[in-house]
């Protein structure tokens, strides 16, 4: 690593800025748990929300105060006071005060088409406004990383005014000056010529970047404007974030740490980010983007023919990275050799030992391609999966057989409350004997759960401690209205590994139990490899 680059710090907002994207939301505690995940990956910064601009976020910066970050520092954000009153008048700073993080970051009007249209004030009150809030923070002992919000679109409207508003950030003590292209408008030779220009004028304050996408180039001038001087770049996982998006910190990070060699904290951990990305879409109630850069299902995926071909002899001559960097994989697709490749890539990842001309493979591939043309997705359900490679290729046979369920919703207008109750009937352990079990709980998924349970009874009381951490549903063909395939992804934990299951179909509780199911049946296989629960006798 280039010992003459300056490091770069990594500004996460996807729990700010990236909410702003249509169909994104995170629950306080998501949050806390997606901060502390992003801490451990050794971000720089995390900026956690706008403190009283709605509950959630206020909730998140009270769960926030009892959590020690490692590595990252947490960022509160906000705008700088109202005109016309003093900085220790705005109830908005002194929210910002009362998060009690160790960073604010606020932002500010740069652009004048904003100051006397947006905030109808002069531009005179406006650099005031600036300087005074900055000031009140720093006097709290906060480090302040100023926003210069439109900056690129204020500095092609009136470049002295742009500066004298990021002079005004500096007098008052900020930490960062970041300069911000919210419009997304900017092209990339212009704006680097601009940063250059910023860091030459402020030598002695670090300038840093805020990119969106609407042009499609958020990625490249997050990257340009590091080139051109900045020390801090600012943006959002899976470029989350409103309109189009925000700059794609899951391209920016690694093109910085492996294409042009800058120290990054977070250099280490890359060879997680693929999942990483998958996490955060998995806490968003996103489908991955299969076709994203570095960590995407296709970024290294390979179709029949010639690059097939060749990729397989020498990986680089059709990849420009080894994958396994940043947590991804070569994938070889078409062919029933190249996919069954593919499979057998992916069963080592898993622990398995699979020959990829195993006489089963064919009949694998077409049950795989079954499966995920009626809305099956393993990519983000590996123990769905790992069952699946078992039952094929090493003989798995599971230890209940459904009988039937029954489903019901019963609404108490009088008490406001929705109960669900399920009945079930299984075969367990290849018993002709019919087990019934009936259950209740606030939702027809938990109540199927509970009472499978009580239908495995005591043959397996391993089962007891396992739980549902998480569910997920997606439509996956919206344009059938209520017919649409549902797909349900559920995260099952047994207090030491947690792990994903799928299901689909156009009834979400058959999707439900197909995800359920199928956990029941990771948990089993994993005893049955272990020897805690004997060999089933009977397949579903």
């Amino acid at each position: 690593m280039s010992s003459e680059k300056s490091p770069v710090f990594v500004y996460d907002t996807t729990l700010r800025d990236g909410t702003q994207g249509e169909g994104i939301s995170f629950s306080a505690k998501d949050k806390l748990l997606i901060a502390q995940r992003m801490d451990a990956m050794g971000f720089d910064y995390i900026e956690g929300g706008w403190p009283g601009s709605n509950p959630r976020d206020m909730a998140f910066f009270d769960l926030a105060k009892g959590v020690k970050f490692q590595h990252a520092r947490l960022a509160a954000f906000g705008s700088t006071r109202r005109a016309n009153v003093t900085a220790e008048e705005d109830p908005q700073l002194a929210t910002l005060v009362a998060a009690d993080t160790p960073v604010v970051t606020i932002f500010g009007k740069t652009w004048l088409l904003h100051v006397t249209e947006v905030l109808r004030t002069t531009a005179e009150e406006n650099l005031r406004m600036i300087e005074d809030s900055v000031r009140f923070l720093t006097g709290k002992g906060r480090e302040v990383i100023y926003d210069a919000e439109h900056f690129f679109d204020g500095y092609k409207d009136d470049p002295e005014y742009a500066l004298a508003t990021l002079d005004a950030a500096q007098r008052g003590g900020a930490k960062f000056l970041v300069l911000c292209d919210t419009n997304g408008g900017s092209m990339v030779s212009w704006l680097q010529e601009t940063v250059r220009k910023v860091v030459a004028r402020f030598p002695g304050t670090p300038v840093g970047m805020h990119c969106h996408n609407d042009c499609g180039l958020g990625v490249a001038l997050s990257v340009a404007g590091v080139e051109a001087g900045a020390t801090m770049v600012q943006g959002t996982m899976n470029g989350y974030g409103e309109r189009v998006g925000n700059a794609d910190l899951t391209s920016i990070v690694p093109n910085l740490a492996f294409k042009l060699d800058y120290p990054v904290n977070c250099r280490d951990e890359l060879k997680n980010w693929r999942s990483f990305s998958l996490e955060i879409a998995r806490y968003a109630n996103q489908a991955a983007n299969k076709k994203a850069p570095w960590v995407g299902q296709s970024a290294f995926a390979h179709k029949g023919g010639v690059h097939a071909n060749a990729a397989q002899k020498v990986a680089r001559s059709y990849e420009h990275i080894e994958p396994e960097v940043v947590g991804n994989r070569q994938r070889i697709l078409l062919s029933d050799m190249a996919g069954g490749s593919s499979v057998a890539m992916k069963a080592a990842e898993l622990g398995l030992e699979i020959d990829h001309k195993s006489p089963q493979m064919r009949d694998f591939l077409q049950r795989l391609k079954e499966l995920e043309n009626r809305g099956y997705e393993f990519e983000n359900a590996d123990a769905s999966f790992e069952v699946l490679l078992n039952e094929f290729f090493h003989g798995l046979e599971d230890n209940f057989k459904l009988v039937s369920y029954r489903t019901i919703s019963e609404v108490v207008r009088e008490h406001d409350e929705v109960i669900a109750e399920a009945v079930i009937k299984l075969r367990v352990n290849g018993d002709d004997e019919v087990h019934l079990a009936i259950a209740e709980s606030e939702g027809p998924v938990g109540a199927l759960d509970q009472a499978a349970r009580r239908a495995f009874g005591t043959h397996f009381p391993e089962l007891a401690n396992v739980r549902l951490v998480d569910y997920k549903v997606r439509i996956l063909q919206s344009n059938s209205g209520s017919d649409s395939i549902v797909q349900v992804l559920i995260n099952s934990s047994d207090d030491e590994h947690e792990w994903w299951t799928c299901g689909a179909s156009p009834n979400i509780i058959e999707a439900s139990w197909q995800a359920l199911r199928d956990s029941y049946r990771y948990k089993l296989m994993k005893l049955q490899q272990s020897g805690v629960v004997p060999s089933a006798a009977t397949p579903v």
